[in-house]
């Protein structure tokens, strides 16, 4: 296991490079100058000149990217050209707001999606499953921004159950981590669907059954916990896009956390905060499969690691 978690983390190493160089590359040969931003258009040429000397903007590329480099292998990402504060500081700040949106989509997710699926897979071609069907081809369909504003229209400004925007209690999150989460929902659901039903037609839940075990034991005992390596897959890969995907989410609900850290710092041009946030959450990433393959030995003792 140990081996197996090593030798990840070093494929990673390329990966997460590669990330680096394009981003970098990208972000120095977009049309604009950061110097501007923070300056303002009234700001005389040697003022201009002169930051550019100090951020280093006036080296060769290469020169540029090596300083970069240097800096993130010692664990510093940069300060930020706006604020000129901490750049790992300013995500690391941020990142527990947006790990609490990743974590409360992940449950209605997990906890909606699976049981639909469940459910349906007991009665296939009924009426409950048709209808379940219909309703997560629209789940899947359906944009997330366009599912954000219309939970605003409804719960929030017609109903006024729940806030619109900000953070806070318990309230806050509930919009949020739906329209979030709502694609994952309709699409776990036709996962746990399709797995059980192989599941439910294999022999060993023909034998349980002959051998006069109850429903709900054949349904859970043997049927669920032999379906879990495709839903962890889908529990996986959507936890890691809810942390590094949420940016369209976080700034419709005035989410404070590294979704609208990242849409300011494109605003506003602050190329270090870009290039920061890109790589910590290319880590987290990496990190979120790491742990999704660790969880495979766990669901299924036949997966093994050497």
């Amino acid at each position: 296991m140990l081996a197996f978690i090593a030798r990840r983390l070093l494929l990673a190493i390329p990966t997460l490079f590669g990330v680096l160089v394009v981003v970098f590359l990208l972000i120095y040969v977009a049309p604009g100058d950061p110097v501007q931003e923070m300056v303002g258009e009234r700001a005389d040429a040697e003022t201009i000149a002169r930051l550019r000397a100090e951020l280093r903007l006036d080296d060769p590329l290469p020169v540029q990217f090596a300083h970069y480099l240097g800096g993130v292998v010692r664990g510093d990402l940069g300060r930020s050209y706006i604020t000129n504060r901490p750049i790992l500081g300013d995500l690391l700040e941020r990142f527990p707001a947006t790990l609490r949106l990743a974590g409360a989509a992940m449950l209605l997710a997990a906890t909606l999606g699976i049981s639909i699926g469940v459910v349906t897979s007991r009665f296939p071609g009924g009426w409950l499953d048709r209808l379940a069907l219909g309703a997560t081809y629209l789940g899947i369909s359906f944009p997330v921004y366009w599912v954000g504003l219309i939970l605003i229209l409804v719960f929030a400004v017609q109903l006024r159950w729940l806030p619109p925007s900000g953070a806070g209690g318990v309230t806050y999150i509930i919009l949020p981590a739906l329209a979030l989460g709502s694609r994952s929902i309709a699409f776990l659901a036709r996962v746990t669907r399709s797995a059980m039903l192989d599941v439910l037609g294999s022999d060993m839940v023909r034998t349980a059954r002959a051998k006069g075990l109850g429903e709900r034991g054949v349904v859970g005992r043997h049927a669920l916990s032999n379906a879990l390596i495709p839903i962890i897959t889908v529990l996986g890969l959507d936890f890691g896009y809810y942390l590094t995907g949420s940016i369209l989410t976080e700034t419709i609900f005035s989410w404070p956390g590294l979704g609208r850290y990242v849409v300011n710092a494109i605003t506003r041009r602050d190329l270090p905060a870009i290039q920061g946030a890109v790589l910590f959450l290319s880590v987290v990433f990496v990190l979120v499969n790491l742990l999704t393959d660790l969880l495979y030995a766990k669901a299924d003792p036949r997966v093994a690691y050497d």
